[in-house]
């Protein structure tokens, strides 16, 4: 039951074309029950082969770190999900892109009073986020974060919830951004303050391909604008959950670079060895709340709806800005 735990497959499939080192081997059923899933497809034997041997090297991750969940020695599971075939640092390669500001960060510790602040909020509930985006082989994560804040300021300045595009930030943000190499929330907001916000069905999401990185953004309706952007206090979780609570959805810069973000599949989810300053990836803090005793930031990534919990992660919240939540975050100004 572990193993079809870890990897959400109750029926194992037969075998079926499958080389004969990954056949003999005791996961060779799970393997395709989960390539099934899916839909995974391998040009070579050899791929398949080294793919099969990542897998299973993160399937016994997966099983011993679930064994401490089931003991309650963590607050959160790992699955086996569409990721579950790649390594690490391949991975990051890929699905991170936030580079970080050029100015030093000074911590402030400022008390805030949040004892009057709602003990959850969901943006969602209020129809300030629109659904989970995946941005794909390309490293656009700060693009989406992007959307994300503007999307919800736009929402409760006009009452209306408007898609925004992010291919517009890819192809046409490259004099402080690099496209599919990474970019950052501040500097991406400081473009659209010039150029306004173009919707997502005006310019679609192609991860950088589809136009060949022109910017195609010329003579297309503006569906956003925005005036600025708000940068919050260095590492102060108190001032994030009031800011959350009192604008709504915030941009914010993590450290994902960990097998146990990669495949995390529910739960709150800590890790003592996130960094609080090495971040290298931007999400959308779209709400807040506490489950089974640990509170947590719910928090919306890009690589689609089959990650974490249908795109969304609870993040620990007042653990010593685990994995620096609250390091480099900021919203819109509409």
């Amino acid at each position: 039951m572990q193993l079809l735990f870890a990897l959400g497959v109750l029926v194992p499939l037969t075998l079926a074309a499958v080389p004969l080192s990954i056949e003999r081997d005791e996961h060779a059923e799970l393997f395709t029950a989960w390539k099934h899933k899916y839909d995974k497809e391998y040009e070579t034997v050899a791929e398949e082969v080294a793919r099969f041997n990542i897998w299973k090297d993160n399937l016994e991750k997966v099983m011993s770190h679930n064994a401490r969940y089931d003991l309650g020695l963590e607050t959160f599971f790992l699955g086996m999900n569409i990721f579950a075939d790649m390594r690490s640092d391949e991975f990051v390669s890929q699905r991170n892109g936030f580079l970080k500001s050029i100015k030093v960060p000074v911590e402030d510790t400022t008390p805030v009073d949040v004892s009057s602040l709602p003990a959850t909020v969901d943006w969602r509930d209020e129809g300030y986020v629109t659904g989970v985006k995946d941005q794909g082989q390309c490293g656009s994560c700060w693009s989406f974060s992007t959307t994300g804040g503007l999307e919800g300021q736009h929402k409760n300045a006009s009452g209306t919830l408007v898609s925004l595009s992010e291919e517009q930030l890819v192809d046409c943000d490259t004099v402080n951004n690099n496209g599919c190499n990474g970019g950052n929330m501040n500097t991406a907001t400081q473009y659209l303050v010039k150029h306004g916000s173009i919707s997502e069905a005006d310019y679609p999401y192609t991860a950088g391909n589809g136009y060949a990185g022109y910017c195609k953004q010329s003579g297309k309706k503006i569906a956003a604008t925005v005036s600025g952007y708000t940068s919050l206090p260095y590492g102060n979780e108190a001032k994030l959950q009031q800011v959350v609570a009192d604008v709504g959805p915030v941009s914010v810069a993590i450290d994902a670079s960990h097998f146990s973000f990669q495949l995390y599949s529910g739960g709150v989810y800590y890790d003592s060895l996130c960094s609080s300053y090495r971040l290298d990836h931007g999400v959308l803090a779209a709400g807040y709340g506490t489950d089974q005793g640990s509170d947590y930031w719910l928090v919306k990534n890009s690589w689609g709806a089959s990650w974490g919990v249908n795109g969304y992660i609870m993040m620990s919240r007042n653990r010593n800005n685990n994995c620096g939540i609250a390091s480099d975050a900021g919203h819109a100004v509409v």
